[in-house]
């Protein structure tokens, strides 16, 4: 007999090539319930199969944490755990014996590991520890976008993490991230000092090509008071080099990628990032100098601020390409080869292989 009675909840939209995924890894759960906010496939009709319990309402004028509070307020009060989990994402299998033998009576929030993006072969590429598993009771979602679940209790939250506990996360490359930049706008808008979301809008004018404005608003992100977390000012840092290096205006990206490197030295992030910048810039041994630092950091922590170019074959293929052009043949072999390694399928490692072995 189950110890606890769990429920899965979600929203969804036009989510039909998920649906029978989803549920397959969720099946165990005393209760699926989706809040549909407007589907016009087949997401529906694929949930009611299943005898997922469906309910239909537009949320007007979109925002996420309304939309997810609307599907928390289906799950009976009687619930003891609830588990957000979208569409696009599944529980590894085994996942309802690890929350039971891991759960307390006096907890409210389970952390676990996210699997945000896996390769090809299904293993993680970013990986961290997240928390959207909770208490039925005293929690509440905030935010237009890039929602959290906030714990609104009088008495003490009570957090345990089970790292072996898995969530993967498969995305649809083709759904439109339009509405992010609106949503986070209204978001700094109603707090103007929320670190993390100033954090996020600086990043998304950054994905829009909005150089100053992404630069102004990453400026606000590091004086904030509560902007303490040094992997995420790192990252604010390094998005400023960015934005500066497509100005041209390349001194100032050092300088930030400077400020970024002494912000959080055991990250191989800011490393990489002014590896790439030096290789337009086609200075080769600050190429070398940097890719070498970053490859002396071999701890690939838990956080979604690490970049998928730092533990791919990205300093590889740039040591291969800066030794090839300093004249040291030998380390460009090496590096080429450690590059394909990673990433049998690159038909342009393997081209400039045969290049490098022609010399």
């Amino acid at each position: 007999m189950s110890k606890y009675k769990i429920c899965v909840y979600a929203i969804s939209k036009n989510e039909e090539k998920f649906v029978d995924r989803w549920y397959e890894s969720i099946k165990e759960a005393d209760k699926i319930i989706v809040l549909d906010t407007g589907s016009t496939d087949n997401t529906v009709k694929k949930l009611k199969s299943h005898n997922i319990d469906v309910y239909e309402k537009q949320i007007i004028p979109w925002r996420f944490d309304i939309a997810r509070n609307e599907a928390l307020s289906l799950i009976p009060e009687d619930y003891d755990i609830c588990i957000s989990l979208d569409l696009d994402e599944v529980l590894k299998s085994n996942w309802r014996k690890k929350i039971e033998d891991n759960w307390q009576n006096t907890t409210t929030r389970m952390r676990y590991t996210y699997n945000w993006k896996l390769d090809e072969n299904n293993n993680p590429v970013v990986s961290f520890i997240t928390d959207k598993i909770h208490a039925r009771k005293c929690y509440t979602w905030t935010h237009p976008v890039h929602e959290v679940l906030k714990y609104v209790g009088n008495d003490k939250e009570e957090t345990i993490t089970v790292e072996d506990l898995i969530i993967n996360h498969y995305p649809d490359a083709t759904k439109s991230r339009s509405s992010y930049l609106p949503l986070l706008e209204l978001s700094v808008k109603e707090n103007p000092n929320d670190d993390r979301n100033v954090h996020y809008l600086g990043r998304e004018y950054m994905y829009y090509g909005k150089w100053q404005e992404s630069i102004d608003m990453l400026i606000k992100h590091l004086s904030l008071k509560s902007a303490v977390w040094k992997d995420e000012r790192c990252a604010s840092m390094r998005f400023i080099a960015r934005c500066y290096k497509n100005l041209n205006r390349y001194e100032e990206a050092k300088m930030w990628l400077n400020k970024a490197i002494q912000e959080a030295p055991y990250l191989r992030d800011p490393y990489l990032e002014m590896a790439l910048l030096y290789y337009c810039l086609k200075e080769w041994n600050e190429v070398i100098k940097y890719c070498n630092q970053a490859l002396e950091i071999k701890q690939h922590g838990k956080t979604y601020i690490n970049e998928v170019f730092s533990w791919d074959e990205t300093v590889y293929d740039l040591l291969s390409i800066a030794y090839y052009n300093v004249g040291n043949k030998k380390l460009a072999l090496y590096n080429i080869n450690e590059a394909i390694k990673i990433n049998e399928k690159n038909e342009r490692l393997k081209n400039n292989r045969k290049i490098i072995e022609q010399m």
